[in-house]
């Protein structure tokens, strides 16, 4: 078994847990095989809710290192993120007294794309990542990164190794750790008294509002709202003081935070007070978030299917881990889609996890001549359909989310 199931909150250690949603038995969201003969570990997909601390989290618990030590997600391959990563790099610097020559550590630091924005104004960055193949081409262009899994240890290597430093980043990491706390004291321990860190997560009001159950996946052990993030850095002594979104995942927020302590801004003041009074981590919310998944479900299959019978030719756009959880649970497979595009090179000539559709390069699924393109990383879908319309596509486009599936003619 390559899992245990909890029984006992990761963060509090509450045994009151109580199952929300299951998502069905799937494969873990980035195991795409070369070949369909290579055997494939099912795992249930599960979110449960501690009714101490109202933390989202999965049942399950997958070994990271078999998630984690060979990567496909790339940050580069997304011109969306490359756009955003030099906002973010601003948005750092204009919450620091001081911006000269600056030590910047990010945590799962991917290819690096991030810390390049850093680099480029001649800064010192370091990134780390337990992806070898990520750290290897982040490595290729020029960003050093320690190839492992980032926490307390080698927070202790890089303090000794290079000193401490003036920003920690960990971007969309901490809902994919077992153990957030571990991370955390690292990100403390490597950080300066006047340094800033910096936490993006998926934040769990999108995930509510807008029906984001393609979000839960085997990788993300929890679902924050601002306050469990806040609960997570007080245990380390680490001051919460701003918070701002983010478009990432289809709606991020990212906190901001010190070990001194700072005015705490109208903005987070706000984003704290919207959470409490709309009960985002309620019980009832997630009951009713479960519901409204499985309607969806239904909307979703039944759209596609008519597609077929009409004798479209559909294809996919986004072999996304979101992707693999909405295919798996709405039963939609290589019997529905003809291909998936992709731009990440990692991906082609694999197949989906689960649902066995080949996935290729965008300028090989359009070669099938697609009547109707379901767009399954939807959160994606503006820079998509910009590249399918330059790329000469008219015809039928399908968004399954947010909140409703709905169709575009391009």
């Amino acid at each position: 078994m390559i899992s245990k199931t909890i029984t006992e909150c990761r963060l509090c250690g509450s045994k009151d847990l109580q199952m929300i949603l299951e998502l069905g038995n799937q494969p873990p969201a980035n195991s795409l095989r070369k070949k369909l003969s290579e055997t494939l570990e099912n795992v249930p997909l599960t979110i449960c809710r501690c009714n101490q601390c109202t933390t989202i989290q999965l049942t399950e618990t997958i070994d990271p290192d078999y998630m984690f030590s060979n990567y496909v997600w790339v940050t580069g391959t997304s011109k969306g993120a490359r756009e955003y990563s030099k906002k973010f790099a601003d948005r750092m610097y204009s919450r620091l007294s001081k911006t000269d020559k600056l030590f910047i550590v990010e945590v799962a630091s991917n290819d690096g794309t991030f810390l390049q924005r850093f680099k480029e104004n001649g800064h010192t960055v370091l990134g780390v990542d337990p992806a070898k193949n990520l750290a290897e081409l982040a490595a290729r262009d020029g960003i050093p990164t320690i190839p492992n899994f980032f926490g307390l240890n080698i927070s202790n290597k890089i303090r000794t190794e290079n000193g401490q430093a003036d920003i920690v980043i960990a971007r969309n990491v901490i809902p994919h750790v077992p153990d957030p706390n571990d991370v955390v004291a690292g990100m403390a321990n490597c950080l300066k008294d006047s340094g800033i860190g910096s936490i993006e997560f998926h934040w769990i009001d999108k995930i509510l509002s807008e029906l984001h159950y393609d979000s839960i996946y085997h990788e993300h052990f929890f679902y924050h709202s601002l306050h469990s993030i806040n609960e997570l850095l007080l245990r380390h002594d680490l001051n919460l003081f701003d918070v701002s979104e983010s478009p990432i995942s289809g709606g991020s927020l990212v906190a901001y935070f010190t070990k001194e302590k700072r005015e705490v801004t109208d903005a987070l003041k706000d984003k704290l007070d919207w959470e409490d009074e709309n009960g985002i981590a309620s019980l009832e919310a997630w009951l009713e978030f479960a519901k409204k998944s499985f309607h969806h479900r239904e909307q979703l299959k039944k759209m596609i299917v008519e597609e077929n019978l009409a004798g479209k030719r559909v294809i996919g756009y986004g072999a996304s881990a979101r992707s693999s959880t909405m295919l798996n649970f709405c039963g939609i497979n290589h019997n529905h889609l003809r291909c998936v595009a992709d731009q990440n090179p990692l991906k082609h000539n694999r197949y989906t996890p689960g649902t066995d559709v080949l996935i290729v390069s965008p300028e090989d699924a359009l070669k099938e001549n697609p009547d109707t393109i379901v767009i399954l990383a939807w959160n994606f879908k503006d820079e998509i359909i910009e590249d399918l319309k330059a790329k000469g596509f008219s015809g039928t486009i399908i968004i399954p989310l947010p909140t409703t599936p709905y169709i575009l003619e391009v």
